[in-house]
């Protein structure tokens, strides 16, 4: 028997195989996890800001807290 003759390990090529599997596995995972972020945390944040800052008026809203004594040196 000559050595070609033997079958190849499983073991060749076993490591580059499942990091392979693994890294495409944790790049469709991740690309999940950015996209349900943006859309479930990030986007209705900005919403919520432009929403309150649509009407925000910071002279009264200074003056307000003025009355309430929360500056102390504004008259």
């Amino acid at each position: 028997m000559t050595s070609s003759a033997l079958t190849k390990s499983q073991m060749c090529g076993l490591l580059a195989m499942c990091l392979r599997f693994h890294i495409v596995g944790a790049v469709i995972v991740s690309l999940g996890i950015a996209a349900f972020y943006k859309f479930a945390v990030a986007e209705p944040k900005k919403k919520a800001y432009a929403d309150f800052y649509r009407n925000y008026d910071s002279t009264k809203d200074f003056e307000e807290m003025r009355k309430a004594g929360i500056f102390q040196n504004a008259k």
